[in-house]
């Protein structure tokens, strides 16, 4: 049996189709829980009525992602827990396939979907999540074709907006790191999986269709700074110390490409913000590092073989693009 949970702040225009999509799953052996973070748009009371098989859980106000999961993690007894955006339309074998993945894989401890955008099903929104030389998430097949990524591989991390964990992972890694609030939480969560040798394992037939950037607008200032924040926290915190020495000049010099793009764009102090703030967090992240390296079971070889290369200018044009 699967637990789904979904994380919900004023997303009523895009509840029914999620939920229908969940409706429509071949495998039918789940149940879904709606965390709520103080949504004012009538969420709760249009689930409550045209969804009553959904339990939800409604906090008073915007806790963030990272914390709304958690609350919905503590309760959950199943042997796998699937998360799933509000803003993502998963197709009939969803579910079914991810789940057959765990089972037939046992040393995968999360399974990675394949995101198509919602608009445009012919380009792939990401094909699992990656992690570079330089230390920054990379959206994995972004833009490429739809058949693109077509076969199961083996990956760095997987997004939280369509994944499935096994709940013996999570209870031996953690949940979210609560600090983070929203973005990133989901490769640290990966990283720190990875640390530990639970594998992710990306599951092309997995299909979901998002809504990309729908929750939280792209390059907005709140995400340019918890994404630039929590970058800084995640790479502390989880590389380890031969690999920092390998990374180091290539992370320094991602930000100093990162910064000049958005001070180009408008974004110049959200992006310095988030720097300062996460150096003022960086005795806390130190504790972590702590208690996270010291669980470390891989060799530093196999981490270095899951990372890509930076691609700096690659990202830019994509950027441009958009």
């Amino acid at each position: 049996m699967i637990t789904v949970i979904i994380v919900n702040w004023n997303g009523r225009q895009f509840l029914q189709e999620c939920l229908e999509g969940l409706r429509r799953q071949v495998y039918q052996d789940f149940s879904v829980i709606l965390v709520d973070n103080g949504s004012q748009d009538g969420s709760t009371v249009f689930v409550a009525e045209h969804y009553p098989e959904v339990r939800i859980v409604a906090l008073p106000d915007n806790r963030g992602f990272a914390v709304a999961n958690n609350v919905a993690l503590r309760t959950v007894e199943t042997e796998f827990v699937a998360l799933l955006n509000n803003d993502a339309v998963p197709d009939s074998l969803w579910l079914k396939s991810l789940a057959e993945a765990l089972e037939e894989y046992p040393q995968a401890g999360l399974a990675a979907s394949k995101m198509l955008l919602y608009d445009r099903r012919e380009m792939i929104d990401r094909a699992g999540d990656g992690y570079t030389t330089a230390g920054a998430a990379l959206l994995r097949g972004r833009r490429l074709p739809a058949d693109a990524h077509g076969m199961r591989e083996w990956v760095f991390g997987a997004c939280a907006a369509a994944v499935l964990y096994r709940m013996a992972m999570l209870q031996d890694i953690g949940f979210f790191d609560e600090d983070f609030f929203l973005l990133y939480e989901d490769v640290d969560l990966s990283f720190r999986a990875q640390l530990k040798g639970y594998a992710c394992l990306y599951v092309p037939e997995a299909l979901v269709y998002h809504k990309n950037s729908s929750s939280i607008v792209h390059d907005s200032p709140s995400s340019v700074y918890y994404g630039h924040r929590n970058l800084e926290w995640v790479y502390i915190q989880n590389m380890p110390s031969r690999l920092l020495l390998k990374t180091i000049i290539p992370h320094i010099l991602y930000n100093i490409a990162a910064f000049s793009y958005f001070a180009t764009h408008g974004r110049g102090k959200d992006f310095l913000l988030a720097k300062k703030d996460a150096l003022k967090g960086l005795k806390r992240t130190l504790k972590k590092r702590q208690w996270i390296q010291s669980g470390k079971v891989v060799d530093d070889g196999y981490l270095w073989g899951l990372f890509d290369r930076p691609r700096l200018m690659e990202r830019l044009l994509g950027r441009l693009k958009r």
